[in-house]
């Protein structure tokens, strides 16, 4: 990893990670900080905010803020979503352009491409899914088809680490002379009730899996330790049986599984509501972070 040499200025900035969804971002993001600053799943769009995750070391401080997926949106939340993207991208001073190795590069990453400055990082990402020959093939379209004169080309596995510590330094170089934006020893900048309202989330998309990605939304209502209150939104009384699952075993196994997060002897209560096409409902969607 990047040292600093002695007497040398403090280097800081934000990095901004973007693509198309599933390109595998957030897994990116939490290998480069080495700990889980955002969730993940197999669904597309399990990011729907900014997440900020801090990367410090010996005289720098980097910003990497995670951002959903752009995608071409069918109600108000994929509309804000893209939103989201778009202004991450504004004023700051690394970009990393995530394209997966084992998919053709196709219009959404061209369109992301588009919106980018010339020397954008650009991170062929899964190279534990790729063989050589792949990975070699991908990053020569990449460099043909993403339009970006003066980009600079990491292939790595953010699953597996390999190629992430190069990546790590060559971010590190490219930041500015600046200040510490956050304490030292900051991790993430979310608060604690969203980050586990995510983790709840997390849990059960990797449960219910294809049935539901985009109908649950996950909410804090009550934060006094030891007890803390959860809801679990979906858009149709018919999909609350899913979520709770035969006899409880969904929301058991989603609590048992998010109280590892939380202080020994917390008690994590899972409600879950109904709240219609909450999707398309700009002010239920403001009201829940996104």
């Amino acid at each position: 990893m990047t040292e600093s040499a002695p007497g040398a200025p403090f280097r800081s900035g934000f990095v901004s990670i973007v693509g198309r969804p599933n390109v595998g971002k957030s897994t990116l993001v939490n290998a480069m900080l080495k700990t889980k600053v955002s969730i993940t799943s197999p669904s597309p769009n399990t990011t729907r905010t900014r997440v900020r995750g801090i990367l410090e070391g010996d005289g720098y401080q980097a910003v990497l803020v995670d951002t959903p997926g752009v995608h071409k949106p069918r109600s108000a939340l994929g509309e804000r979503l893209n939103a989201t993207a778009a202004s991450a991208i504004e004023d700051v001073d690394v970009c990393l352009l995530v394209v997966d190795a084992t998919a053709p590069i196709g219009p959404g990453d061209r369109f992301v491409a588009a919106q980018l400055p010339s020397r954008t990082v650009v991170v062929v990402n899964k190279s534990d899914r790729a063989t050589k020959v792949q990975m070699l093939a991908q990053l020569a379209r990449a460099d043909q088809q993403l339009g970006l004169r003066y980009a600079e080309y990491y292939p790595l596995s953010a699953r597996t680490g390999e190629g992430v510590d190069a990546l790590v330094d060559h971010v590190v170089a490219r930041l500015p002379v600046g200040p510490r934006y956050y304490p030292e020893g900051t991790v993430r900048d979310v608060p604690e009730a969203f980050f586990l309202a995510e983790l709840v989330r997390e849990q059960l998309l990797r449960i219910a899996r294809e049935e539901l990605p985009h109908s649950i939304a996950c909410r804090v209502v009550e934060w006094e330790p030891p007890y803390v209150r959860c809801e679990i939104l979906v858009e149709r009384e018919s999909q609350k049986g899913i979520v709770v699952g035969r006899g409880g075993s969904v929301l058991k196994a989603v609590g048992t599984a998010a109280r590892r997060s939380l202080p020994p002897g917390s008690y994590l209560d899972l409600v879950v509501k109904v709240e219609r096409d909450w999707q398309r409902r700009p002010d239920l969607i403001e009201r829940l972070g996104y």
